[in-house]
C-alpha cells in the first residue's frame, strides 16, 4: 500500500520546496510525497538564529492526518523533535537520516556545506545522535554564500573542492552534502564523488519507508 507523506520546507521558498519534492518523488518507491513551505521562515537558513525562527515556523504547520509520515527538509532538522512529539507518525529530519546512513559501520564522515554560522549547529546535531565522534568534519565552500548559491556551476566546483578536501585532508569515508537547497548539486556530485556521497533527501526518504514498513 503506497502511503503518503509530507516535505516540510523549513525556509520560505517556494521554488526550493518543488526542488526537494521532485527529489524525494524521485527517491521513493512505497510512498507518495507533497510539500509544504513553512512560509514564516526565512528564504534561507544561514545562522543558528534562523535556524531557530525556522523551528517555530515548523512547529506552526498543521499536518493534516492524513499523512503517515513527514520528513523535515532543512540540514539543522529545525522543528524535528517538537513535531515528533506532537504526531502520531515517524517524523524524520534530513540531517538526522543522512548521518545515519554515512556513519553505517563505523565510518568516519564529513559534512560539505555553504554555511559557516551553521558549523556548531551541524556538529551539535552529530554529537546528540551520536556520531560526535565519527565526524571528521564540516567543509565549507569557498566565496561569499550569496554568490555561491546563486551560480549553480560555482556552487557544483565549490561542493566538489570541499569533498575532496575532506577526503584527502580529514580522512572522511563519506561525504554528507549538507543543506535541503542543496539537493540538486548533491545530485549532480554523486557520480564523481571519491567515497560514497550522502544525499540527505533521498537518505531520509529510504528511512522513513523502512519507517512505515515496520
Amino acid at each position: 500500500m503506497i502511503k503518503p507523506v509530507l516535505l516540510i520546507n523549513p525556509n520560505s521558498s517556494d521554488e526550493t520546496t518543488r526542488l526537494m519534492v521532485r527529489i524525494a518523488r524521485e527517491a521513493a518507491s512505497t510512498i507518495t510525497i507533497q510539500g509544504v513551505t513553512a512560509s514564516e521562515a526565512p528564504p534561507l537558513i544561514t545562522n543558528e538564529a534562523e535556524l531557530a525562527i525556522a523551528a517555530v515556523a515548523v512547529c506552526q504547520i498543521e499536518v493534516p492526518p492524513v499523512y503517515d509520515g513527514v520528513i523535515v527538509s532543512a540540514f539543522g532538522d529545525p522543528g524535528r523533535n517538537a513535531l515528533a512529539k506532537r504526531l502520531g507518525v515517524p517524523v524524520l529530519g534530513i540531517a538526522e537520516a543522512s548521518m545515519r546512513l554515512a556513519a553505517e559501520n563505523g565510518r568516519r564522515f564529513s559534512v560539505a556545506t555553504t554555511t559557516p554560522d551553521l558549523v556548531r549547529a551541524i556538529e551539535r546535531r552529530a554529537a546528540i545522535l551520536g556520531h560526535g565522534a565519527q565526524l571528521a568534519s564540516v567543509r565549507l565552500t569557498e566565496g561569499p554564500l550569496e554568490a555561491v548559491m546563486r551560480d549553480p556551476c560555482l556552487l557544483h566546483t565549490a561542493l566538489a573542492k570541499a569533498v575532496t578536501q575532506a577526503v584527502e585532508e580529514d580522512g572522511a569515508e563519506a561525504v554528507i552534502i549538507g543543506g535541503g537547497p542543496l539537493a540538486a548539486a548533491a545530485r549532480s556530485l554523486a557520480a564523481t564523488s571519491p567515497v560514497p556521497l550522502i544525499e540527505p533527501i533521498p537518505a531520509a526518504v529510504t528511512a522513513i519507508e523502512k519507517a512505515l514498513s515496520r
